[in-house]
């Protein structure tokens, strides 16, 4: 699963340029006071995480919601069975295992 976030394109969309807009917003419309550097990594990095509180402010700053800001992708990832190893198989041999062996 991967998490892609899309602030910049969101805030964008409602002409806000800059971390020092977005920052203003957060305190005017939904309160949240971030320093500058805590505003600037949200707008130009991929987080690896954000508090709920953090989100819903940035939702209500932009007049948006989280479908707006995040994209999950959820396409199954297929793993491969893993196969015993070696020492696994030699002793299933060994303790006169049931299954039958290929001829040698």
């Amino acid at each position: 699963m991967e998490i892609t976030w899309k602030l910049r394109m969101a805030a964008a969309q409602r002409e806000v340029w800059t971390g020092t807009q977005l920052r203003r917003l957060l305190a005017e419309r939904a309160g949240l006071e971030l320093s500058s550097a805590s505003v600037s990594a949200l707008f130009t990095k991929q987080p690896s995480q954000v508090k709920l509180s953090t989100l819903a402010a940035i939702c209500t700053a932009l007049g948006c919601t989280p479908n707006d800001l995040i994209e999950v992708d959820t396409t199954p990832i297929e793993r491969p069975v893993p196969r015993p190893a070696r020492a696994e198989r030699a002793q299933g041999r060994q303790t006169g295992s049931k299954r039958s062996l290929p001829p040698i």
